[in-house]
Protein backbone atom coordinates (compact mmCIF):
# COMPACT_ATOMS: atom_id res chain seq x y z
CA UNK A 1 0.00 0.00 0.00
CA UNK A 2 2.86 2.29 0.86
CA UNK A 3 4.53 1.28 -2.36
CA UNK A 4 1.38 1.99 -4.36
CA UNK A 5 1.02 5.38 -2.65
CA UNK A 6 4.64 6.13 -3.39
CA UNK A 7 4.15 5.10 -6.98
CA UNK A 8 1.07 7.24 -7.18
CA UNK A 9 2.88 10.22 -5.84
CA UNK A 10 5.68 9.56 -8.23
CA UNK A 11 3.31 9.27 -11.16
CA UNK A 12 1.41 12.33 -10.03
CA UNK A 13 4.52 14.49 -10.10
CA UNK A 14 5.15 16.20 -13.41
CA UNK A 15 8.68 16.21 -14.75
CA UNK A 16 10.05 19.52 -15.89
CA UNK A 17 10.78 17.81 -19.18
CA UNK A 18 7.35 16.35 -19.77
CA UNK A 19 4.05 17.65 -21.06
CA UNK A 20 1.08 17.21 -18.69
CA UNK A 21 -0.20 14.42 -20.98
CA UNK A 22 3.11 12.65 -20.74
CA UNK A 23 4.36 13.76 -24.12
CA UNK A 24 7.97 14.98 -24.30
CA UNK A 25 8.38 18.72 -24.48
CA UNK A 26 10.51 20.03 -27.31
CA UNK A 27 12.81 22.66 -25.81
CA UNK A 28 13.52 25.78 -27.79
CA UNK A 29 17.17 26.70 -28.02
CA UNK A 30 17.71 30.45 -28.06
CA UNK A 31 19.98 31.42 -30.85
CA UNK A 32 22.29 34.34 -30.29
CA UNK A 33 22.40 36.72 -33.19
CA UNK A 34 25.23 35.97 -35.52
CA UNK A 35 28.17 38.34 -35.03
CA UNK A 36 28.77 40.71 -37.87
CA UNK A 37 31.96 39.91 -39.83
CA UNK A 38 33.12 43.48 -39.24
CA UNK A 39 33.17 42.99 -35.46
CA UNK A 40 34.57 39.47 -35.77
CA UNK A 41 37.75 41.04 -37.06
CA UNK A 42 37.84 44.52 -35.52
CA UNK A 43 36.64 43.84 -31.96
CA UNK A 44 39.84 42.03 -30.89
CA UNK A 45 41.94 44.52 -32.82
CA UNK A 46 40.34 47.51 -31.11
CA UNK A 47 40.58 45.80 -27.72
CA UNK A 48 44.28 45.15 -28.25
CA UNK A 49 44.86 48.76 -29.27
CA UNK A 50 42.96 50.05 -26.23
CA UNK A 51 44.92 47.73 -23.94
CA UNK A 52 48.20 48.86 -25.49
CA UNK A 53 47.46 52.55 -25.02
CA UNK A 54 46.10 51.97 -21.53
CA UNK A 55 49.27 50.20 -20.44
CA UNK A 56 51.44 52.74 -22.23
CA UNK A 57 49.72 55.70 -20.61
CA UNK A 58 49.26 54.41 -17.07
CA UNK A 59 51.78 51.59 -16.44
CA UNK A 60 54.94 51.57 -18.57
CA UNK A 61 56.30 52.19 -22.03
CA UNK A 62 59.47 51.74 -24.01
CA UNK A 63 61.55 54.72 -25.10
CA UNK A 64 64.78 55.16 -27.02
CA UNK A 65 67.57 57.68 -26.52
CA UNK A 66 67.77 60.03 -29.54
CA UNK A 67 70.65 62.26 -28.39
CA UNK A 68 73.86 62.29 -26.39
CA UNK A 69 72.66 64.50 -23.53
CA UNK A 70 72.86 61.62 -21.03
CA UNK A 71 76.27 60.28 -22.05
CA UNK A 72 78.17 58.29 -20.97
CA UNK A 73 75.58 56.35 -18.98
CA UNK A 74 72.90 56.31 -21.67
CA UNK A 75 74.06 55.89 -25.24
CA UNK A 76 72.31 57.07 -28.39
CA UNK A 77 69.68 54.50 -29.49
CA UNK A 78 69.57 52.74 -26.12
CA UNK A 79 66.11 51.31 -25.42
CA UNK A 80 64.67 51.95 -21.96
CA UNK A 81 61.66 50.91 -19.92
CA UNK A 82 59.86 53.90 -18.40
CA UNK A 83 57.54 52.98 -15.54
CA UNK A 84 54.68 55.27 -14.53
CA UNK A 85 53.32 53.83 -11.29
CA UNK A 86 55.87 55.16 -8.79
CA UNK A 87 54.93 58.81 -9.18
CA UNK A 88 51.27 58.07 -8.56
CA UNK A 89 52.11 57.59 -4.87
CA UNK A 90 55.28 59.61 -4.33
CA UNK A 91 57.34 62.53 -5.59
CA UNK A 92 60.49 62.24 -7.73
CA UNK A 93 63.73 61.70 -5.87
CA UNK A 94 67.09 63.33 -6.44
CA UNK A 95 69.24 61.31 -8.83
CA UNK A 96 66.36 59.60 -10.64
CA UNK A 97 66.26 59.66 -14.43
CA UNK A 98 62.92 60.99 -15.62
CA UNK A 99 61.15 61.27 -18.95
CA UNK A 100 58.99 64.36 -19.35
CA UNK A 101 57.06 66.42 -21.87
CA UNK A 102 59.21 68.70 -24.00
CA UNK A 103 59.67 72.27 -22.70
CA UNK A 104 57.66 73.39 -25.73
CA UNK A 105 54.62 71.93 -23.95
CA UNK A 106 54.94 73.98 -20.74
CA UNK A 107 57.52 76.76 -21.11
CA UNK A 108 55.56 79.99 -21.76
CA UNK A 109 58.39 81.34 -23.92
CA UNK A 110 58.39 78.22 -26.11
CA UNK A 111 54.70 77.36 -26.40
CA UNK A 112 53.30 78.06 -29.85
CA UNK A 113 49.91 79.73 -30.42
CA UNK A 114 48.64 76.51 -31.98
CA UNK A 115 49.55 73.83 -29.47
CA UNK A 116 48.88 70.25 -30.65
CA UNK A 117 46.03 68.29 -29.11
CA UNK A 118 46.58 65.24 -26.95
CA UNK A 119 45.26 63.05 -29.76
CA UNK A 120 47.75 64.53 -32.22
CA UNK A 121 50.64 63.86 -29.84
CA UNK A 122 49.41 60.31 -29.24
CA UNK A 123 49.30 59.62 -32.97
CA UNK A 124 52.64 61.34 -33.54
CA UNK A 125 54.31 58.89 -31.15
CA UNK A 126 53.01 55.78 -32.90
CA UNK A 127 55.63 54.18 -35.18
CA UNK A 128 54.98 54.78 -38.89
CA UNK A 129 51.93 56.95 -38.20
CA UNK A 130 54.27 59.54 -36.71
CA UNK A 131 55.95 59.81 -40.11
CA UNK A 132 52.88 61.45 -41.64
CA UNK A 133 53.91 64.97 -42.75
CA UNK A 134 52.66 67.74 -40.50
CA UNK A 135 51.73 65.43 -37.63
CA UNK A 136 54.82 65.86 -35.50
CA UNK A 137 55.25 68.88 -33.24
CA UNK A 138 57.98 69.92 -30.83
CA UNK A 139 55.47 69.89 -27.97
CA UNK A 140 54.79 66.19 -28.62
CA UNK A 141 58.38 65.17 -27.98
CA UNK A 142 59.67 63.72 -24.72
CA UNK A 143 62.96 64.54 -23.00
CA UNK A 144 65.07 62.53 -20.60
CA UNK A 145 67.23 64.10 -17.87
CA UNK A 146 68.29 63.51 -14.29
CA UNK A 147 66.70 65.13 -11.24
CA UNK A 148 69.38 67.10 -9.38
CA UNK A 149 67.28 69.28 -7.07
CA UNK A 150 63.90 69.14 -5.32
CA UNK A 151 61.46 71.78 -4.06
CA UNK A 152 63.12 74.05 -1.52
CA UNK A 153 66.69 73.21 -2.59
CA UNK A 154 69.08 76.10 -3.16
CA UNK A 155 71.12 75.29 -6.26
CA UNK A 156 74.22 76.76 -7.85
CA UNK A 157 75.46 75.45 -11.20
CA UNK A 158 78.90 76.84 -12.05
CA UNK A 159 80.38 77.44 -15.54
CA UNK A 160 81.74 73.87 -15.67
CA UNK A 161 78.32 72.42 -14.94
CA UNK A 162 79.17 71.35 -11.39
CA UNK A 163 76.31 71.51 -8.90
CA UNK A 164 76.34 72.89 -5.37
CA UNK A 165 73.24 71.91 -3.43
CA UNK A 166 72.31 73.75 -0.25
CA UNK A 167 75.93 74.86 0.14
CA UNK A 168 77.45 71.40 -0.42
CA UNK A 169 79.00 70.04 -3.64
CA UNK A 170 76.71 67.42 -5.16
CA UNK A 171 78.44 64.10 -5.80
CA UNK A 172 77.67 63.05 -9.36
CA UNK A 173 79.76 60.01 -10.35
CA UNK A 174 77.69 59.64 -13.52
CA UNK A 175 78.97 62.97 -14.92
CA UNK A 176 82.30 62.76 -16.76
CA UNK A 177 82.02 65.45 -19.44
CA UNK A 178 81.95 68.91 -17.88
CA UNK A 179 82.06 72.21 -19.74
CA UNK A 180 85.53 73.47 -20.59
CA UNK A 181 86.74 76.85 -19.30
CA UNK A 182 88.67 79.53 -21.14
CA UNK A 183 91.61 81.50 -19.75
CA UNK A 184 89.21 83.78 -17.88
CA UNK A 185 87.46 80.84 -16.22
CA UNK A 186 84.36 81.28 -18.38
CA UNK A 187 82.54 78.76 -20.55
CA UNK A 188 79.76 78.68 -23.11
CA UNK A 189 77.59 76.69 -20.68
CA UNK A 190 74.76 78.24 -18.73
CA UNK A 191 74.92 78.85 -14.99
CA UNK A 192 72.27 78.97 -12.27
CA UNK A 193 71.82 80.32 -8.76
CA UNK A 194 68.22 79.53 -7.84
CA UNK A 195 65.87 78.03 -5.28
CA UNK A 196 63.54 75.33 -6.59
CA UNK A 197 59.87 76.29 -6.07
CA UNK A 198 57.13 74.01 -4.79
CA UNK A 199 55.74 71.56 -7.34
CA UNK A 200 58.89 71.67 -9.48
CA UNK A 201 62.27 69.97 -9.84
CA UNK A 202 65.52 70.92 -11.53
CA UNK A 203 66.78 68.48 -14.16
CA UNK A 204 70.12 68.43 -15.95
CA UNK A 205 71.70 66.14 -18.52
CA UNK A 206 74.64 63.98 -17.43
CA UNK A 207 76.58 65.26 -20.44
CA UNK A 208 76.93 68.76 -19.02
CA UNK A 209 78.83 70.08 -22.03
CA UNK A 210 76.10 69.04 -24.47
CA UNK A 211 72.65 69.05 -22.91
CA UNK A 212 69.75 71.41 -23.48
CA UNK A 213 68.26 71.44 -20.00
CA UNK A 214 67.05 73.83 -17.30
CA UNK A 215 70.12 76.04 -17.71
CA UNK A 216 68.85 77.19 -21.10
CA UNK A 217 65.05 77.09 -21.10
CA UNK A 218 63.98 80.68 -21.77
CA UNK A 219 60.87 80.62 -19.59
CA UNK A 220 62.66 79.38 -16.49
CA UNK A 221 64.89 76.52 -15.36
CA UNK A 222 62.34 74.39 -13.53
CA UNK A 223 60.36 71.35 -14.62
CA UNK A 224 56.78 71.13 -13.27
CA UNK A 225 56.27 67.79 -11.56
CA UNK A 226 53.02 67.19 -13.42
CA UNK A 227 54.89 67.28 -16.75
CA UNK A 228 56.89 64.18 -15.79
CA UNK A 229 55.76 61.11 -17.74
CA UNK A 230 57.64 58.45 -15.80
CA UNK A 231 60.88 57.12 -14.39
CA UNK A 232 63.47 55.35 -16.53
CA UNK A 233 64.29 52.15 -14.66
CA UNK A 234 65.68 49.55 -17.04
CA UNK A 235 67.77 49.40 -20.22
CA UNK A 236 66.70 46.40 -22.29
CA UNK A 237 68.70 47.12 -25.47
CA UNK A 238 71.44 46.59 -26.42
CA UNK A 239 71.29 43.32 -24.57
CA UNK A 240 74.97 43.34 -23.60
CA UNK A 241 74.40 46.53 -21.59
CA UNK A 242 70.93 45.69 -20.31
CA UNK A 243 70.11 46.15 -16.65
CA UNK A 244 68.69 48.46 -14.02
CA UNK A 245 69.46 52.17 -14.18
CA UNK A 246 70.93 53.43 -10.92
CA UNK A 247 70.75 56.87 -9.36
Amino acid sequence: MADEQKDGQSNGQRSLDQHPQGQPVEHEVSKSPKAHPFWDFWAPVLFTIALYFGLRHYVAEARFIPSGSMLPGLQINDRLLVEKLSYLTRKPKRGEIVVFNAPHAFDPALRSPNQPSGLQCTLANIPLIGLIPGLRHNACDAYIKRVVALPGDQVVVNPRGEVTLNGEPLKEPYVTNYCSLDDQGMSRCGTLNVTVPKGHVLVLGDNRANSWDGRYWPGGPFLPEDEILGRATWRFWPFKRSGALGS
